[in-house]
């Protein structure tokens, strides 16, 4: 699972919508959820302005846990309020998942599926708003390609994000994600490549990749390379390139490829977000993960060890179904021993339709306390990974008046009269911190 620009490794599952309007054509789009999500949503604001689409109110909705659900239905409800003769279209994953609930909302007047969201076809307004049809959505599984659509930009982010990657092929019992987004398939690496030396020729000096399941890249491709080839090629064809991240990896399939260009290449941002979700064995296997409790440890530690500015941030699911106090106390001290600097805390949600949510369920306020307790002790990493940079110098992408991003993801706080124009690399000096970010000023 891998969304917000402001927090590049984070789900964004819980957390308000990103919105882009504009005022001149009418047209406004609510992104919920992942970085996918936002990227897909240029997509489509692409199409929309080309096909001349005014009035109307896009909503890409996620479907990672219930509250993501509720708060799409919420700001639904709440933009037919405020905008009572706008036409609002509705897609994402929650709406692939559940189109009849979208489409009996009154406040609804199309719901579209994933694949049909990026079809520039799709956005004609006779065909969109024509006719009585008033959800459509294909069968998701059946889609087999994912093509390699060029946005020049993303408005309001400094940096740009590129999609390689769609859909997932594993069936983790607590995700809805892959009926949503359906199986895995690939951008082929010549198209990732051209996409990325365009982004870069416009100045953007940050290139993030992104998929639902990253490190299946090229599993589908002739010859299944992997994504540690990409990376490699990326590199090598767009020298111009300052900064290249990665956006959330299973870590049981980093290959030898990625360890390498991530420990040994200057230009990968020293930071993964890994998908770990639990620490403890037993609770790895009832979500049918594919690695156990010592194969993340061991991993983070050869990474540090090759890289030692490298940082890491992590999904966590708190609660999860049998969940011990024992069990859950395993998860807690994964965050020390697998030097976790930023988590992102899942309380357990259960999906209808999911194996998890056919399991015995624990309390909804053990789950919460859970929930709360693995947050403070993420607090408490993240103060100690921040007093380690006082006094340090770093390289940063400024991402608005303000506010900076380290190439091992911690924010940083300068004064707003030195910064320059969002999507600079500047040397900051780090001074301090309040826990949470890093204060700074520029460097020189």
């Amino acid at each position: 699972m891998s969304a917000q620009d402001s927090n590049p490794a984070a789900s964004g599952a819980d957390t308000p919508p990103t919105r882009e309007a504009e005022q001149e054509s009418g047209l406004d789009i609510l992104t919920f959820g992942c970085r996918l999500n936002a990227w897909e949503s240029e997509v489509m604001r692409k199409h929309a302005r080309e096909q001349g689409l005014t009035n109307t109110i896009l909503v890409n909705t996620c479907a990672v846990t219930n509250e993501a659900v509720r708060q799409a239905r919420q700001h639904i409800r709440r933009a037919r309020r405020d905008n009572p003769d706008a036409q609002i279209i509705v897609t994402g994953c929650a709406a692939q998942v559940d189109p009849d609930m979208f489409g009996k909302m009154p406040e609804v007047n199309r719901v579209i599926g994933n694949d049909d969201k990026l079809k520039a076809e799709t956005f004609k307004p006779a065909d969109l708003l024509g006719g009585t049809e008033k959800v459509r959505v294909n069968d998701i599984m059946s889609v087999r390609e994912t093509a390699g659509h060029l946005v020049e930009g993303m408005e309001g982010r400094a940096r740009a994000y590129v999609q390689v990657q769609n859909g997932c092929d594993h069936r983790c019992t607590f995700c809805i994600i892959p009926f949503g987004r359906g199986n895995s398939r690939s951008v082929a690496a010549g198209e990732v490549v051209d996409q990325i030396k365009t982004l870069t020729d416009a100045g953007h000096s940050e290139v993030v990749l992104t998929g639902v399941d990253l490190t299946s890249w090229g599993e589908d491709l002739p010859g299944t390379p992997k994504l540690g080839r990409l990376v490699q090629a990326i590199l090598k064809h767009v020298p111009d390139l300052p900064r290249l991240r990665l956006s959330s990896i299973d870590a049981i399939e980093i290959d030898d490829a990625l360890f390498e260009a991530v420990t040994g290449e200057a230009r990968v941002a020293p930071y993964l977000h890994l998908s770990l979700q639990a620490g403890d064995d037993m609770i790895l296997k009832r979500m049918k993960r594919r690695h156990l409790r010592d194969d993340a440890i061991a991993l983070c530690s050869r990474l540090k060890a090759a890289r030692p500015e490298i940082a890491f941030g992590a999904d966590m699911i708190a609660g999860f179904p049998t969940e011990t106090e024992a069990m859950f106390e395993n998860s807690v001290r994964l965050v020390d021993e697998c030097q976790l600097a930023y988590l992102h805390v899942f309380p357990f949600s259960p999906r209808p339709g999911t194996p998890a949510a056919r399991m015995p369920q624990l309390d909804r306020a053990v789950v919460k306390d859970r929930a709360n307790r693995l947050r403070g002790v993420a607090d408490a990493a993240l103060a100690r990974h921040l007093d380690r940079m006082i006094g340090l110098e770093r390289a940063a992408l400024v991402e608005k008046p303000g506010f900076a991003r380290a190439a091992n993801f911690a924010s940083i706080r300068i004064p707003e009269a030195d910064v320059p124009r969002p999507g600079a690399l500047v040397d900051i000096e780090i001074t301090g911190h309040d826990g949470k970010e890093l204060q700074g000023v520029i460097a020189g």
